[in-house]
C-alpha cells in the first residue's frame, strides 16, 4: 500500500470518536423508522421486529472491506446496513405482503433477494433486503438533534420467515462469524440438507395455512347459512317480519379427495353449494371409516352433518347428530347451542333454554345465544328473563334489527301489564 492510499484512510480513533458522537442520533432515527413500520404494516398473522445499529468494530471491519464512497456533508461514512430492521413473519405469503406495504409507504432505493440464485445443492439463507431512504420527517428530527443525514444515509430492512431467520442466525455463527467455508463434501451436504429441510417446512406451513383459510371460508359461509335458516324459521313461527335467505348455488367441488381433511373440505363445499345429499354422504363416510376417527374428529363431523340435515329440514336427525357431537366432546358449546336451536325450531322452548344455558356456562361471551334464549323466554311468556337476555346480547355488541324488534315486542308486554 503506498503513502497516497494510506493518507486516504481515516484515522480509526477519529472515526470511532465521531461514530460514538452520532450513535445516539442513529438510535433515535432507527426507533422512529421502526415505529412508522409498526403503524403502516398490516398482516393477518403476527410479525416480530428486531432492530440494531452496528457496533463500531463491526462497522469498521466492513468499512475497511468495502471502502464505501464518502461524499461531502456526511457526518460519518455511511454503510447501507449501518441501521437495520428485521421483520420476521410467520408464513411465506406474508413476505410479499410486507414488501408491498414497505414499497407503498417508503422511498425504496434497492431490493435484493438473498439466496434466490442458489441452486438446490448450495446452502445459504433466504431473505429480502430492502434499502429505504430515511423518511423526510425523520430527517428533520435528526437535523434538530445535530446530524444531517440527507446525503445518502439509508436503512436496511430485512424480511424473513421465522425459519429463514433461524437458519440465518445459525449460519451467521457457524460460517460468517468464523469466516469458515466448508471444503469437506459431507459437511457441505449436511448444511445443504438442513437448509432444504427448513425451506420445505416453510412450504408445508404455508400449505397448511392455505388449507385452513379455505376451510374457514367454507365453514363461515356454511354456518351463516345455518343461522339464516334458523332465523327464517324463527321469524315465520314466532316474530312476524319479512325475511330473506340466501339460496345456495350448485357448483362442482374444486377440492381433491384423499385425507380426512380433504374429504371434510369437499363435504363443506358441497354443503355450501346446496348439494346436501353429497355432503351427508361424505360426512357419513368419514364417521363410518375404519379405523374409527378419534372423538374430536367425530364431534366435528357429527356437528357438520347435523347442520346438513338441518338444511334438509330433517330436524330429528340433526338433533341426534348435535347430541352425538356433545357426547364425543362434552365442552362443545357450539353444538350445545345448535341443540338449543333445533329444540326451539321444534317448539320445545324449555329444552332449548336448558341447552342455551349449558352453552353459556362453557362460554358466556356468545351474544347470539343470549338473543335466542331471549326468544325462547319470550315465547314462554317469561318477559323479564327475555329482557335480561336482550340486555346481555346488547352488552356483547349485538344490536341488529332482530334484537330491536324482539326488544320492542317485550316492551309491549310490559306496557300492557302496567
Amino acid at each position: 500500500m503506498d503513502k497516497t492510499s494510506l493518507n486516504k484512510l481515516p484515522s480509526k480513533n477519529n472515526l470511532e470518536t465521531k461514530y460514538k458522537q452520532f450513535y445516539p442520533i442513529f438510535k433515535e432515527v432507527l426507533i422512529a423508522i421502526e415505529q412508522k413500520l409498526k403503524t403502516v404494516l398490516s398482516l393477518p398473522s403476527s410479525t416480530t421486529m428486531k432492530s440494531r445499529i452496528k457496533d463500531f468494530n463491526s462497522y469498521y471491519r466492513k468499512f475497511l472491506r468495502i471502502k464505501p464512497k464518502v461524499t461531502e456533508n456526511q457526518c460519518i461514512p455511511y454503510l447501507t446496513d449501518l441501521m437495520g430492521i428485521r421483520i420476521i413473519c410467520a408464513f411465506l405469503d406474508d413476505l410479499s405482503v410486507v414488501e408491498h406495504q414497505i414499497i407503498q409507504n417508503f422511498s425504496v432505493k434497492e431490493i435484493e433477494r438473498k439466496g434466490a440464485s442458489l441452486n438446490f445443492k448450495e446452502f445459504g439463507y433466504e431473505s429480502v433486503h430492502i434499502l429505504i431512504d430515511i423518511p423526510e420527517e425523520i430527517l428533520v428530527k435528526a437535523k434538530e438533534l445535530g446530524a444531517d443525514l440527507s446525503n445518502g444515509c439509508v436503512c436496511e430492512i430485512q424480511v424473513r420467515t421465522i425459519l429463514q431467520d433461524a437458519w440465518a442466525e445459525v449460519e451467521h455463527e457457524l460460517v460468517y462469524k468464523s469466516e469458515f467455508s466448508p471444503f469437506d463434501l459431507p459437511l457441505k451436504r449436511k448444511l445443504a440438507s438442513i437448509n432444504a429441510s427448513l425451506s420445505l417446512a416453510d412450504i408445508i406451513f404455508q400449505e397448511i395455512r392455505d388449507y385452513q383459510t379455505k376451510l374457514n371460508r367454507e365453514i363461515d359461509f356454511r354456518r351463516n347459512n345455518f343461522y339464516d335458516k334458523a332465523d327464517l324459521i324463527t321469524h315465520e313461527t314466532m316474530l312476524p317480519g319479512e325475511q330473506t335467505t340466501q339460496k345456495p348455488t350448485s357448483c362442482s367441488s374444486p377440492y381433491v379427495r384423499g385425507t380426512i381433511d380433504d374429504m371434510l373440505l369437499e363435504a363443506i363445499h358441497a354443503h355450501n353449494a346446496g348439494d346436501l345429499d353429497r355432503a351427508v354422504e361424505i360426512y357419513t363416510r368419514i364417521i363410518d371409516s375404519d379405523p374409527k376417527p378419534n372423538n374430536i374428529i367425530l364431534a366435528v363431523i357429527s356437528k357438520h352433518r347435523g347442520m346438513a340435515y338441518f338444511a334438509q329440514n330433517d330436524y330429528d336427525l340433526a338433533l341426534k347428530d348435535f347430541e352425538d357431537s356433545v357426547k364425543f366432546q362434552p365442552d362443545n358449546f357450539r353444538s350445545l347451542y345448535y341443540i338449543g336451536i333445533v329444540n326451539s325450531v321444534k317448539g320445545d322452548n324449555e329444552a332449548a333454554i336448558q341447552y342455551y344455558n349449558k352453552s353459556l356456562e362453557i362460554n358466556e361471551f356468545q351474544s347470539h345465544v343470549y338473543y335466542r334464549r331471549a326468544l325462547a323466554h319470550f315465547n314462554l311468556g317469561m318477559y323479564t328473563e327475555a329482557a335480561s337476555d336482550i340486555a346481555n346480547a346488547n352488552k356483547l355488541g349485538l344490536d341488529d334489527e332482530d334484537c330491536r324488534r324482539l326488544k320492542n315486542e317485550i316492551m309491549k308486554h310490559f306496557d300492557m301489564n302496567m
